[in-house]
């Protein structure tokens, strides 16, 4: 065999190999030296369904269950969607007031009436915040979803961001209220055909309800798992669909800001640029995130300590950059990357 031919197969390996086939020297590079960020508890590269690279730091394995905070929003985001398809919601623009009639203020606002399942998703409820410095007393009350109805109005609903659990919590009102179900069985019955998914725990308010949008324990691989559905439209490897392709898209569509990151949101993700490519991204405390980058086919989780900030201590930027870092990478691995 010339020299030339021995050549031209290995490239063609290189292209037409399994992901999961190929060696990526860089890709381990990068994760040792993501070793010194103190926070970071596990990262799992995955790429056209193939896992390349997993790392697990300071203790922590990629298969043992962590609380993906406000991560789980996005889950959150996915029952929404499963949940009109099957007709249990009539869409996005349903109004939310006749759902939560037996919980709204005695003398409620008129702007509460207005108030749609889609505001909720994208945060654009317009009643106050109660997330960050709100959010203690919010969880200490003794009805949450009464609790965050009563918060006075900070915009009119349809208006700016206000990033707030409460708003994904009434989501998971309206979903117990409406199939007569708690969401934990919704999750594990509507997502339960994707292999490898798995909620280990989540907790409750007080009247039972899970709370929509925060406390949700899933292992690393079980957030990957969440992830690859959205990666293949909707469907699982055996070609059963689970969450409509048109929610995906719905759900990736720019729909407000962030005041705090000036990143865009959909519903139940943020969307930003990093090194090039749009990205799809899953956020909660402490540094929980799900990257999805359509373009390169890739699906990224990484966990961090719980209990530390990731916004203020910089180190959401970080796990920005690292992820870039992983981008870079695969270019340079693969022969037809942009």
């Amino acid at each position: 065999m010339t020299r030339s031919l021995i050549l031209l197969c290995a490239v063609f390996w290189l292209i037409a190999a399994p992901a999961d086939a190929r060696t990526m020297p860089e890709l381990e590079r990068i994760l040792d030296r993501a070793a010194q960020f103190g926070a970071l508890e596990t990262v799992i590269i995955a790429q056209g369904g193939h896992t390349l690279a997993e790392r697990g730091y300071h203790g922590h394995s990629p298969g043992a269950p962590t609380n993906i905070k406000s991560a789980s929003k996005s889950v959150m985001s996915a029952l929404v969607g499963i949940a009109i398809d099957k007709g249990v919601l009539s869409g996005t623009d349903q109004k939310i007031a006749p759902l939560l009639a037996g919980d709204l203020p005695a003398d409620p606002d008129p702007r509460l009436a207005e108030i749609t399942i889609g505001n909720l998703l994208s945060m654009q409820a317009g009643l106050g915040r109660t997330s960050g410095p709100f959010y203690g007393r919010w969880v200490a009350s003794a009805n949450w979803v009464r609790a965050a109805l009563a918060r006075p109005f900070a915009d009119d609903p349809g208006g700016r961001m206000l990033y707030s659990t409460g708003s994904s919590h009434l989501l998971s009102a309206i979903l117990t209220r409406t199939t007569g179900r708690s969401t934990l069985a919704l999750a594990r019955d509507w997502l339960g055909a994707q292999p490898g998914f798995a909620v280990s725990g989540w907790d409750r308010d007080p009247q039972g309800i899970y709370f929509g949008g925060n406390q949700m324990a899933m292992s690393p691989r079980a957030l990957l798992a969440f992830g690859e559905l959205y990666r293949t439209r909707g469907k699982t490897a055996e070609g059963r669909h689970v969450i409509p392709a048109a929610w995906i898209d719905q759900s990736w569509t720019w729909r407000t800001r962030s005041e705090f990151t000036g990143d865009g949101y959909g519903y139940g993700w943020f969307l930003r640029p990093i090194s090039g490519e749009e990205v799809r991204y899953a956020w909660g405390y402490g540094g929980q995130m799900l990257y999805l980058v359509p373009s390169l086919d890739l699906t990224v989780v990484m966990t961090s300590d719980e209990t530390s900030p990731s916004a203020r201590s910089g180190h959401r930027d970080t796990l920005h950059g690292l992820l870039a870092e992983i981008i870079g990478a695969l270019r340079a691995e693969d022969p037809l990357a942009r």
